[in-house]
């Protein structure tokens, strides 16, 4: 046991802060909102981090009458975090304290319930979450969007941009992210020979969608210019993308070509597919999750159906009974295996799509505070701001709403 707590606690520290650190910096875009965005990322991460060590300790290490914790319990409680924070990123500025933790609860529920469904029913190969957190976190939180749709939204649309300094901030998130990424995908592997594979797949795939992206920014633009939203986000898609397959054979190939789509597909979501989702379909998605984790995530568990469809004894030797134990014993094919990973992915979302809407029409209650639509994304309605950001909020608040000079 102090073996296993010295050889995984590195990486619990990793994920660890890219859960407070990079998700909370990664948000902070939003003009006026960079008090809520990293202090309700704190907040929701430390009551999730809780609630979820209860649900998953009494779905998965329950014995004796008693729930068995340790350091691998500490790092599923951050995976679960990361997709409640995921789905945060598509409602932020939208939500207050009070919505964004009644949401948590209902989400920490669903996510351990999908994740032990797809895991220990199903049999399903996810080691850095691709499903489980990134597909299930993007979903979820863009039926709640859906479900929460604010057709007076423009009331505030002012506020929604960013400036200088916060993308500067953001991008903070962005760089800790990009880092720890290698060790947020390898951290549930228990051996070796998986851990290092997963983190080598990450690291290659990352790289290629870093290039990816920053090419394809400068194309899309007339002046050949980059675009700090994609390179705050679309560089983290190769992250999202070898998730499922990691730990597989995908050999360094495979994760630069899946990491390089990854950057592609998401690039190219917050350019021309984001304005859609808002405009036909009412999803105001205000950090682009579909495009980070959503598609990514998706393309993810394709790809991991499809190395899994491909697994053979020669490829793995005697570590096939660590990534494909079924395949090893001979209780499933390499073809069912991919098929059941496929099945995993329908299931996701039929679960974050139903949690979604659930969770849509709960935040719903006027009892919970929600902020009027011409003050969102303004953190003085939770926070007492400095004098200085105060007058500048009211000489914005003068100049857009004319009712208040009045």
């Amino acid at each position: 046991m102090d073996n296993d707590f010295y050889f995984r606690y590195p990486s619990f520290q990793d994920v660890h802060t890219m859960i407070f650190i990079g998700f909370g910096f990664l948000m902070t875009f939003l003009q006026r909102y960079g008090f809520s965005s990293i202090g309700f990322n704190f907040l929701l991460s430390a009551f999730s981090l809780q609630w979820s060590t209860l649900v998953q300790g009494f779905l998965h290490s329950f014995h004796g009458g008693k729930i068995h914790i340790g350091v691998e319990s500490m790092i599923n409680a951050d995976f679960c975090t990361g997709a409640v924070l995921i789905s945060f990123g598509a409602v932020l500025g939208k939500t207050s304290p009070v919505q964004l933790l009644l949401m948590s609860l209902l989400e920490v529920t669903l996510f351990g319930v999908n994740e032990f469904i797809l895991l220990s029913l199903l049999g399903v190969k996810d080691a850095g979450g691709s499903m489980t957190i990134h597909t299930f976190g993007a979903y979820f939180g863009l039926v709640l969007s859906r479900v929460l749709y604010r057709s007076q939204l423009e009331k505030s649309k002012q506020r929604e941009g960013s400036v200088y300094h916060s993308d500067l901030f953001a991008m903070i998130g962005t760089i800790f992210l990009w880092i720890f990424w290698p060790s947020f995908n390898s951290a549930p592997t228990n051996t070796g020979d998986g851990q290092h594979r997963t983190a080598l797949n990450t690291y290659y795939s990352l790289g290629a969608s870093t290039l990816s992206t920053f090419a394809l920014s400068a194309l899309l633009s007339k002046e050949g210019k980059l675009d700090m939203v994609h390179i705050q986000n679309a560089v983290l898609a190769g992250g999202v993308v070898v998730g499922t397959s990691g730990e597989m054979m995908i050999t360094p190939f495979g994760a630069l070509a899946a990491g390089f789509l990854a950057g592609t597909i998401s690039t190219l979501g917050y350019k021309f597919l984001m304005p859609i989702l808002e405009s036909k379909f009412k999803i105001q998605d205000t950090c682009g999750v579909h495009n980070l984790h959503g598609m990514p995530g998706v393309l993810g568990a394709l790809v991991g159906a499809l190395v899994a469809g491909l697994a053979t004894h020669d490829a793995y030797g005697d570590g096939l009974k660590n990534v494909f134990p079924l395949i090893a014993e001979g209780h499933r094919s390499a073809t069912s295996q991919a098929v059941y990973q496929l099945f995993g992915l329908f299931v996701t979302l039929v679960f974050a799509s139903f949690g979604g809407g659930i969770g849509g029409l709960l935040l719903r209650l006027p009892c919970l505070g929600s902020p009027p639509d011409s003050q969102c994304y303004e953190d003085q309605i939770y926070w007492e701001v400095p004098l200085e950001h105060e007058d500048e909020v009211q000489r914005h608040l003068r100049i857009e709403d004319p009712e208040t000079q009045a």
